[in-house]
């Protein structure tokens, strides 16, 4: 075994390697980027080196300044996590040259399978079944539309060298071919650095499930199972679980025999992932190989016991698989639920900004609990547009799924951020659907549940307003004697609302989703009460301790003889009621100001701060309502800006290239009756 070890790469993956890699007495050498400088997995080191600028082409892109790294350090082996370069032949073959162990697969293994098309022709020579498409060399965007009018629509568009749900797009139709392929093509070249694309048919209602397997370089492999990683969004996985519901014991072994075959046929060593699109009678096609570890192999680990980062180091060490085939078991159930700093209710698109409050459930590490939580980032931390805006990984194990559910539910009502908007409501709501309990899963599952899983937004409840006021009162140093359990010695003391004659009143106006809904606190002889909308509630309250108590309050109310409880982050003029798995944010507002004075937008805005790569108008032009005005990137994927009604261009305010903050106008439209 090595010694010395080198993480190239950041955010939880560092983290976790890094906590593998001390168990087992190895030296950690962390690599950061300017915007990474005081990130967790840098702490999580025991030495750090500088490799460059924030966005990933500057830092961790750059394989000549990781190895570098990892000469001047004295690394004897790089793990190179996943994303970035973990699927680089040229590291790969770059870092076996400088006679640095690489953790992972040989570099003709990388390349055999980093091209989609290329390694679906090795799978069709090898007979392992394939989606009806187009996987060849011919790039010219006329021929790749013949191909898909050939398969038949709808179809998908796959960037060749692609993961992550990066480079994709499903056509409908011939007409919205070329310009999808377009937009594919950008988003590979950004991603990637090669826009080579293949065509696929696109099935309706697939599952997606892939197998894990582990090689060594004695000649041995085995599956680790399955994972179902169905549920998406934009065509990246949202949840990840293990054993996939419905796997007949048959099917699982004709699953991971193909997987077993497809990494011989390349001569694989080391933590792959084969995956399948499956169909709802049970037929499988080869989709792709990912050549490193996965985001979702937790689930794997806590359903076998077994912590694969380890398996990735002693067979990069040369040491044989710990086990054979026949002494791999599985048991209970785990589910994997990624939190992202994203707005589901706005197409998922990322949130930036810093963490200004996070509490997650208690946890153990690695396989030996029913809760884990692999995390890159701390309090204070801030979720930047350079990287995937993940936060952590939340994953449970149960006796079966529906405990599996039960406590994913129960974890994620445990899971609280402040700062950025999140995923963990969606999360709950998703786990308490009805497709998803009755493992109704495919990719389509989302969309499917659009109506369920991203409700429209509703007032704010009494019990959100009343724990956001009742945290303002604590903030301010009031209590409710009643609950408090015991009194100041000195009653003068009291700071309980009390008055010798008369009572005291205490209005506080919120603004709850554009409109304003007050408070009224009453203290008389009788006690508190809490009048909302018109009605008035008896109120005590008690406030315990919380992991930050400069921001937060964790509350317990008795709010007309209900019991209510929550947190109550007040950060910036606003309250956050985390509660029951979801956020509830309530906006200060001062009763003297005229509501009706409120600001006025130039035109659309950036819905992040991102990059603008195409711009498809100018001033004068007149569009339609949906029309595409410009396309920006942002955190690795495009958003496209659309009309949000007919109207006249009258100003692009940036140009391409331009680097833009989120909330800036980049067009303004005019009203073509004007």
């Amino acid at each position: 075994m090595f010694t010395t070890l080198l993480i190239a790469n950041r955010g939880e993956i560092a983290c976790r390697v890094a906590a593998t890699a001390r168990r087992l007495g190895l030296r950690t050498i962390a690599v950061y980027s300017d915007a990474d400088a005081q990130a967790r997995h840098v702490a999580a080191c025991d030495a750090a080196v500088h490799i460059g600028g924030a966005e990933p082409r500057a830092s961790y892109l750059r394989a000549d300044a990781i190895l570098q790294a990892a000469l001047a350090s004295g690394a004897q082996a790089i793990h190179p996590g996943y994303g970035f370069l973990s699927e680089n032949e040229a590291f790969a073959q770059a870092a076996s040259d400088t006679g640095i162990t690489f953790v992972g697969p040989p570099a003709s293994a990388i390349a055999a399978m980093g091209s989609k098309s290329a390694a679906k022709a090795l799978m069709e020579r090898a007979g392992v079944p394939l989606v009806p498409g187009y996987h060849g060399d011919n790039q010219d965007p006329e021929f790749l539309r013949q191909q898909a009018d050939g398969i038949g629509y709808p179809v998908l568009i796959k960037a060749s060298a692609g993961g992550g749900g990066k480079g994709m797009r499903v056509v409908e139709s011939s007409g919205a071919f070329l310009d999808a392929l377009a937009s594919c093509q950008r988003e590979a070249r950004a991603s990637f650095g090669d826009d080579r694309v293949l065509i696929e048919r696109y099935l309706q209602k697939p599952r997606h499930i892939e197998i894990q397997v582990f090689a060594d370089s004695h000649g041995q492999c085995v599956y680790l199972f399955e994972r179902d990683c169905s549920v998406q969004r934009r065509h990246q996985k949202v949840i990840e679980e293990a054993p996939a519901p419905g796997m007949t014991p048959e099917r699982r072994q004709a699953m991971g025999q193909a997987a077993v075959a497809a990494a011989k046929a390349v001569g694989y060593v080391g933590a792959g992932t084969v995956e399948f699109i499956v169909e709802p009678d049970g037929r499988f096609y080869f989709m792709e190989m990912n050549t490193r570890l996965q985001v979702e192999h937790p689930v794997t680990e806590m359903i076998t016991g077994l912590d694969l980062v380890e398996w990735q180091l002693r067979v990069a060490a040369g040491e044989p698989l710990p086990l054979t085939q026949q002494a791999l078991r599985i048991e209970g159930h785990a589910i994997e639920a990624r939190i992202y700093a994203e707005n589901p209710e706005k197409g998922f698109l990322p949130s930036i900004g810093t963490l200004n409050y996070l509490a997650l459930p208690p946890h153990t590490a690695f396989a030996n609990g029913d809760i884990r939580v692999d995390g890159g980032v701390r309090m204070g931390d801030t979720i930047t547009p350079f990287y995937d805006p993940m936060i952590a990984k939340l994953i449970v194990r149960g006796a079966d799924r529906d405990q599996a559910r039960a406590r994913m539910v129960q974890a994620l009502a445990q899971t609280q951020a402040v700062g950025v908007q999140t995923n963990v409501a969606f999360l709950t709501r998703l786990m308490q659907d009805a497709a998803f309990a009755q493992a109704d899963l495919d990719t389509g599952l989302i969309e499917r549940r659009r109506a369920t899983l991203l409700p429209d937004a509703q007032p704010a409840s009494l019990e959100s307003l009343a724990l956001a006021s009742v945290a303002v009162l604590v903030q301010e140093g009031l209590s409710s004697d009643t609950l408090r359990g015991t009194q100041a010695p000195d009653p003068w003391a009291a700071r309980d609302g009390w008055r010798l004659s008369g009572r005291y009143r205490r209005v506080l106006p919120w603004d709850d989703q554009g409109q304003t809904r007050e408070a009224e606190f009453t203290r008389d002889a009788a006690g508190w009460s809490l009048t909302v909308d018109g009605n008035t509630h008896a109120l005590q309250w008690r406030a315990h301790p919380s992991a930050n108590p400069e921001l937060a309050y964790d509350l317990r109310l008795s709010l007309g003889g209900q019991d209510v409880s929550g947190n109550v982050v007040l950060h910036g003029g606003r309250a956050h009621v985390l509660r029951q798995g979801a956020t509830i944010v309530l906006e200060r507002r001062d009763r003297y100001v005229d509501e009706g004075q409120e600001g006025h937008g130039g035109g659309l805005t950036a819905p992040m701060p991102g990059k603008i790569i195409a711009i498809a108008v100018q001033a004068g032009d007149r569009v339609d309502k949906g029309q595409a005005l410009l396309v920006m990137e942002a955190m690795k994927m495009e958003h496209t800006i659309a009309a949000p009604a007919a109207g006249v261009v009258s100003k692009v305010f940036y140009a391409l290239g331009d680097q833009v903050a989120e909330g800036v106008a980049l067009i303004a439209l005019d009203d073509p009756a004007q």
